[in-house]
């Protein structure tokens, strides 16, 4: 079974710093962002980008970032 994660995100509503796109990104995890017309596109980008930073992590020998048990509500299976 693979392992799951809850990961605190932050969702950014279309604005200029945001490429007129929504942005969503995970703070614990450095460069874990990705963009998408919609909210749920963001959403379902980001997933991919943070699934493929944890399983980059654990293939590499790197550590996690502590905070990545924090409560959350994204859920990440790797």
């Amino acid at each position: 079974m693979p392992k799951q994660y809850k990961l605190p995100y932050t969702l950014k509503a279309p604005s200029e710093e945001t490429e007129n796109m929504f942005l969503a990104e995970v703070p614990v995890l450095p460069g874990c962002r990705a963009w998408g017309e919609t909210a749920e596109e963001a959403l379902f980008n980001l997933e991919g980008v943070t699934a493929d930073f944890i399983a980059s992590c654990e293939h590499h020998g790197d550590p996690l970032p502590a905070a990545i048990t924090a409560a959350g509500e994204l859920v990440i299976a790797v």
